[in-house]
């Protein structure tokens, strides 16, 4: 496998009560920022209900942000495409794409609330299947065709688009859940995979066998696929010790669970957990062990994590972060930078060589810096009062302080075997 690439995926899950607005705003900002740190990829869904996910338009939003950003992709995750006409969706694709430079990734879905479905008055069952039926219609104006096309539910009169992509080839991907449906439709298409539900303990135990899925799919319907246009969605919050990771996302992430996940939206074997703590335990499970859905702590415990998650599937070419309104803002941003400064070039290698070459000066110190100190000492030979000062200096040297903190490789700061403590009276 290649080098692994990074982005973020907001759904997003804000939850109710704050302005609108500001949301927009903030997460917008977060592109942006994003796109400072060197980050690759950023999608955002789309979704009519539910409250918490309040982009209904993933282009318009993206638009926007190709306006604050220079290099970052911009990925829709997702079109739903049961509830658009397919041309529309191709036009305002094709459209985004020449407005953001040639940006654009085109990430579909047969849509994920139930409520939006009721809300287009779109039986449930149909819904894949409307999918398959549009993204054949899309691929094939994306590619340059007129033809007609008619359906229970559209018609294409000799229709062909007025623009084609600024890029040669859009890329485009599959949202894929725990059934092998997102997998097989991203194999009888080659496109690459959004794995969405890689945030729950039941889809990362789903991960291993998925992606013989899409490459079934392919070779039935003389396609290929690769690994490094499959995504691979996680969640985590990072500080600089695993205890105020916690502090700053135990509170955050018990609202967003008890709040959002069961009461709201019912999900399929979330259950209420009262105690915040216990909550967050079963979340993160043991760091690198595969056991939880996420990583709250450091850099180093999700260096482990994907590492694991990269050897039991086999390898995967995007690691998308689930953006989440856990923590305040604040610790939101600086838990992107942790995951830039340190994450990355550890799973990609930036650094090897600037640690091998640290490890060759530790290894062989004594003799380059008795060779120095000899060369300094001849500088001062027969000048008593320089003798005098290096000697000070030497001994000053010999004894100062190490410096602290966190960094990379390390837990300093981490109190082994204590338990964080909790929310204050």
């Amino acid at each position: 496998m290649k080098r692994l690439q990074f982005g973020a995926f907001l759904a997003p899950h804000h939850p109710v009560g704050e302005h609108p607005a500001l949301q927009f705003q903030r997460d917008l900002n977060l592109v942006a920022h994003m796109d400072r740190l060197g980050y690759d990829e950023f999608w955002c869904g789309e979704h009519h209900s539910s409250g918490w996910e309040m982009i209904a338009s993933p282009e318009m939003f993206l638009a926007a942000a190709g306006e604050r950003t220079r290099r970052i992709k911009l990925g829709t995750g997702v079109v739903s495409l049961p509830y658009h006409h397919p041309f529309n969706v191709a036009q305002r694709i094709v459209q985004l794409d020449h407005m953001t430079g040639g940006r654009v990734l085109f990430g579909t879905g047969p849509g994920a609330l139930p409520s939006d479905a009721r809300t287009f008055g779109i039986d449930q069952v149909l819904l894949r299947d409307r999918q398959d039926e549009a993204l054949g219609v899309i691929i094939r104006l994306l590619e340059g065709e007129r033809f007609t096309a008619r359906s229970d539910w559209f018609q294409l009169n000799d229709a062909q688009l007025q623009l084609l992509p600024l890029q040669e080839k859009l890329p485009m991907a599959a949202a894929s859940s725990i059934s092998p449906s997102g997998m097989q439709l991203a194999g009888k298409y080659g496109m690459g995979v959004l794995s969405i539900a890689s945030t729950s303990v039941e889809g990362l135990q789903a991960l291993p066998v998925q992606w013989g899925f899409a490459e079934e799919a392919a070779r039935k319907h003389g396609k290929t696929v690769d690994r490094r246009n499959w995504r691979v969605l996680l969640s985590w919050h990072l500080a600089e010790s695993k205890k105020q990771a916690q502090q700053e996302a135990v509170d955050g992430l018990w609202w967003w669970h008890n709040e959002y996940r069961v009461r709201v939206l019912g999900q399929l074997g979330a259950t209420a957990v009262e105690d915040r703590w216990e909550l967050l335990a079963q979340v993160g499970g043991a760091a690198g062990s595969g056991t939880g859905s996420s990583v709250i702590g450091t850099p180093d415990e999700l260096v482990k994590t994907i590492r694991h998650l990269q050897e039991i599937t086999g390898g995967f070419g995007v690691v998308l972060g689930f953006a989440h309104d856990w923590a305040n803002y604040e610790a939101t941003l600086r838990s992107w930078e942790l995951f830039a400064r340190y994450v990355i070039p550890e799973l990609n290698g930036y650094t090897r060589n600037q640690k091998a070459s640290a490890e060759y000066l530790a290894a062989h110190r004594a003799e380059l810096m008795a060779g120095r100190a000899e060369s300094i000492r001849a500088t001062v030979k027969g000048n008593e009062k320089a003798q005098a000062a290096l000697a000070v200096t030497m001994q000053q040297m010999a004894s100062a302080p190490q410096g602290g903190g966190w960094r990379p490789g390390s837990e300093l700061l981490e109190e082994k075997g204590k338990e964080p403590a909790g929310p204050s009276d």
